[in-house]
């Protein structure tokens, strides 16, 4: 027994150090010293010394740098150089092109909390509040999305000049230009209440603001192009589209077919050196509207006229839209949300070299210049209009389900619509968070090329889900489209955001991981990079910290994800409240867990991992969601730890554990060596899967908060246009819901009145006079429930139509006829 007491002492030492990170020095004194007291203790000397002498063969070697260099490094890095795969020139520009946040400490199995605590407060400023009270509130009371997508199909000209005039396109413009330089969190802002009112208004904003000509002026124009373009950027009288996408390229950017090739050609009388420019180009957004056009192609240089390169490659110029050869106008139609859209071509179009961004120096450098802007204009446009979108499903299915009644119950009361609305309410709080989070991180000067990645897939799908649900609520209210139908549009549009900037399949299987592991990991870049470093001592002695780095990391983020395991996330300092500080043990336990698996993982699988996109797939939804959840935490710290919002909290924390928790079984399950597998098993769940989703009761509270006024649901209201005017049905239902809510208890005493036949009027409102006059009712409540019923009857109604008003004013055969007579 002394024997095993004094070998379990010597485990103790090993693992508390490896849990808290000490050196290799301090575990060595502390297994030393702990060995020796236990030792003689338990007088088990035998023991004592043999367990000396192994925790001496395994520290004096690695203390001994010089000699762990030569002996031990040196060989694990001629066989780590054989093994590891080249990174593409695409993809270290990738890599190189974002920075790293919070992301970073939630791969490090040990977060420092306080990092993402001492971020400031994302706030909008005074002048930012202002343009978001004053002309954001005066364009959504513009906005009638019937007209614009079936009437018109585009927006209205007054909606245009309005945009134009108030800058709308300049949100990202600095001021010297003309623009309105706002924050990031304002920009998000504007777009999030904007889409509450129309998907078309708020792409046609989001689209210049985001990745296109201005971003890319910005960082990579010469003085000259951005004082000729910005400020007619700003002000609307250039509208720009940026044309990536064609036939044979789309997420995959590096494959473009378009090219251009340097030559000299004689313009006005007189030889100018120039690209030939031959594209193919579609689902580029504004491209049909566009006075101003960015486009990415691959530059060749045959004649060596720019150096001594032939293939330049990706390369980004700006074209008028007067350039001889260039086709544009026609459009594509998304899904019946008409943002103008559509193809444009050229053939041997010839441009002066002056088209170039920033000239003909930047002429190769195009991929670098859009994954840098990408990180940016990702972790706004999409996330912003994703979560607009869901903010205003919260208030419209929230007050639909409390006004619409079945078997004399408000469907908000059933628990399969409690479910729905549980869904609606919790997801709308994580996506609100992660959008918040990211706008915020770009404020803070970050490029956020994983957080990016993280929002556009994850709020945009989160959409897709409670667009799902929202129609489900509303049952054949949202199927009849006309001008009543506030969620139709909203649903058909949502796999639009689902495909753009990176298709969602492609952004969770290749994106988040396979960027998160290397930008995220504190070692494997360092290892990686070590291999391009000339100089051999050096080479070495990078690569031999960066090893023994590693080989401690992934130890301590096994112990740590074993202790935690065991434990039930119950140990450890953290931050947070009494109410939040299991939160915090929780992402620390499956941030140890994330990292023990992403070292395993890369370690056993090597370059192969890269084409298991299933398994990065899920390694990378459990990084989206410790990003999330710690996104979720900062926004309850940020508003004050409200109290109201503690079910919305709970509800989308315990989604987030639940689905961490099935990411992690499932990625462990399918590794393709089983013994490994079963030891990460053994590590990350000692005690089998014990985490559970949202409780029914819990489900029950969100759904509640979300059916009633109150400050939880305000703050989930935020940024939604909710003014009751006469093209906004959603913001009159909300001014309406109080009504509703007061009416429940005359309803109920009015409805016993009725099974007991007190009235011999059938309508329902001549029964309301009947139950007045007979004092069942008071005069206020008399007319309480006549305006509730006049006001419900509004937002039940569908619309129809004459079969004249459904055909299309241009079908086919006439399209036919007409290009005929041309």
């Amino acid at each position: 027994m002394s024997v095993l007491l004094t070998v379990l002492a010597a485990l103790v030492a090993t693992g508390a150090c490896a849990y808290h990170r000490r050196s290799l020095l301090i575990w060595t004194i502390a297994v030393a010293a702990t060995t020796l007291l236990a030792g003689l203790a338990l007088a088990a000397p035998v023991t004592m010394v043999i367990l000396l002498m192994i925790e001496a063969a395994i520290a004096v070697p690695l203390l001994m740098v010089p000699f762990r260099r030569r002996q031990i490094s040196a060989p694990l890095l001629k066989l780590f150089a054989k093994v590891t795969p080249t990174l593409s020139e695409t993809e270290q520009t990738a890599l190189d092109a974002g920075t790293v946040g919070f992301e970073g400490e939630l791969f490090s199995g040990k977060p420092d909390w306080n990092e993402l605590l001492k971020q400031p407060k994302p706030e909008l400023s005074a002048e930012e509040q202002t343009f978001l009270d004053g002309p954001v509130e005066e364009l959504c009371a513009m906005i009638d999305d019937w007209q614009i997508t079936h009437e018109l199909a585009d927006m209205p000209p007054n909606v245009w000049e309005f945009i134009k005039k108030h800058k709308f396109f300049g949100m990202i413009i600095p001021k010297q230009y003309g623009g309105l330089q706002f924050s990031a969190l304002a920009h998000s802002a504007v777009l999030q209440k904007l889409a509450t009112m129309s998907a078309t208004v708020a792409s046609t904003v989001a689209v210049p603001n985001s990745l296109g000509p201005a971003e890319l002026l910005l960082h990579y124009g010469s003085d000259e192009q951005k004082n000729h373009y910005l400020p007619r950027l700003a002000v609307g009288e250039e509208i720009p589209c940026f044309a990536l996408t064609g036939p044979y390229a789309g997420s995959d950017a590096t494959s473009l077919t378009d090219f251009g090739v340097v030559c000299k050609q004689t313009v006005d009388g007189k030889e100018t050196l120039g690209i030939r420019l031959t594209f193919d180009k579609r689902y580029i957004t504004l491209a049909p509207v566009a006075t101003v056009v960015g486009l990415a192609f691959r530059l060749y240089d045959p004649e060596q006229l720019l150096g001594d390169k032939a293939d330049l490659g990706i390369t980004l110029a700006l074209l008028p839209r007067s350039t001889p050869g260039l086709h544009i106008g026609r459009r594509h139609l998304p899904l019946n949300v008409p943002f103008q859209n559509g193809p444009l071509h050229g053939k041997d179009v010839f441009v002066p070299m002056s088209t170039l961004i920033g000239g003909p120096h930047m002429a190769g450098h195009g991929w670098r210049m859009l994954v840098e802007c990408l990180s940016v204009g990702r972790a706004i446009s999409l996330p912003s209009n994703a979560t607009g979108g869901v903010r205003a499903a919260v208030a419209s299915t929230g007050a639909y389900a409390r006004m619409r009644k079945q078997f004399g119950l408000a469907i908000a009361r059933f628990e399969g619509v409690e479910e729905a609305l549980a869904r609606i309410g919790g997801l709308t709080y994580a996506t609100a968070a992660l959008s918040r989070a990211t706008a915020a991180a770009v404020d803070r000067g970050e490029k956020p090329a994983v957080p990016s990645a993280i929002a556009k897939y994850h709020a945009t799908e989160w959409g897709r889900m409670i667009a799902s649900d929202a129609m489900d609520v509303h049952g054949g209210k949202a199927v009849q489209l006309g001008p009543k139908n506030y969620a139709g549009r909203a649903w058909e549009g949502v796999p639009i955001a689902i495909t753009v900037e990176g298709a969602n399949i492609m952004t969770r299987s290749l994106m988040i991981f396979g960027q998160g592991a290397i930008r995220c990991h504190p070692y494997v870049l360092k290892e990686m990079q070590s291999l391009v470093i000339t100089d051999p001592d050096e080479q070495l002695q990078t690569f031999d910290s960066a090893l023994f780095g590693h080989l401690g990391f992934g130890i301590s983020n096994a112990v740590r994800a074993l202790t935690l395991g065991l434990t039930g996330s119950r140990i450890g300092a953290t931050a947070g409240d009494d109410y939040t500080r299991r939160y915090y043990r929780k992402l620390n336990r499956y941030s140890a867990a994330l990292a023990l698996c992403a070292d395993v993982f890369m370690g056993v699988l090597g370059g192969k991992l890269k084409f298991k996109e299933k398994l990065s797939a899920r390694l990378g939804d459990v990084l989206s969601y410790l990003y999330i959840a710690s996104a979720m935490l900062k926004g309850y710290e940020d508003a004050g730890r409200p109290e109201a919002d503690r079910p919305l909290l709970a509800w989308a924390f315990h989604q987030c554990v639940w689905n961490m928790q099935m990411a992690l079984d499932g990625a462990i399950r399918n590794f393709p060596v089983r013994p490994v597998g079963w030891l990460l098993r053994v590590l990350v769940f000692p005690f089998g899967r014990r985490e559970v989703p949202p409780s029914d009761r819990l489900g029950r509270r969100v759904a509640a908060l979300i059916t009633a006024p109150g400050e939880a649901r305000d703050r989930l209201l935020e940024w939604v246009y909710l003014t009751p005017t006469a093209n906004n049905a959603v913001g009159r239902m909300n001014a309406l819901l109080p009504d509703v809510i007061a009416a429940e208890p005359v309803e109920r005493k009015f409805g016993k009145a009725q099974k007991a036949g007190q009235f011999k009027a059938h309508d329902y409102l001549d029964q309301l006079l009947e139950a007045q006059k007979a004092g069942v009712l008071s005069a206020a409540e008399y007319e309480l429930l006549k305006r509730v019923r006049e006001g419900v009857f509004e937002f039940i109604s569908v619309d129809d139509f004459d079969s004249s008003e459904l055909r299309a004013a241009v079908t086919r055969a006439d399209k036919h006829r007409l290009a005929d007579a041309a």
